[in-house]
């Protein structure tokens, strides 16, 4: 899948996709840990699923600050996302973890887009910086997985 996050003209519009992008993430992670067998991939998910969680928490109070909505939920991609983890999981962890990789891809564009947003503010830029960096290890750790799974 390709995300357009990280292209909305304005930050607070920014903000509130990624909100959306992290909720879908993290029906994702819960729909792969609810289907991994191998306990240290599971345990594994569940702490990149932690980061989505702080990363929530993160853009809440950014939008919070802006006087903005906080997006309580996913959007009609959670459907693509979970989805693919769910089939991908009839034929196994790996395959599992191959598709969350696929989803992946997505949140570590978005992230290195909003980096580098014009509106960006100095209090959002370090979130997203360290969002993006937990992107990228939760990316690196699926693709080494899924070769030896």
């Amino acid at each position: 899948m390709v995300t357009t996050v990280g292209t909305e003209s304005t930050f607070t519009k920014l903000v509130q996709n990624l909100l959306t992008l992290e909720h879908d993430a993290i029906a994702a992670y819960e729909s792969t840990i609810e289907r991994l067998e191998n306990a240290e991939a599971k345990q594994q998910i569940a702490l990149f699923k932690g980061d989505h969680d702080r990363h929530v928490q993160e853009l809440e109070r950014i939008a919070t600050n802006l006087g903005e909505p906080v997006t309580e939920g996913g959007d009609m991609k959670q459907l693509l996302t979970t989805g693919k983890v769910a089939m991908a999981s009839i034929f196994g962890d790996a395959a599992t973890i191959k598709a969350m990789r696929t989803n992946e891809e997505d949140t570590v564009a978005a992230y290195e887009r909003a980096v580098k947003h014009p509106e960006v503010t100095a209090e959002a830029r370090p979130i997203f910086e360290r969002a993006l960096q937990d992107e990228l290890r939760h990316r690196q750790w699926m693709e080494e997985a899924s070769s030896r799974l």
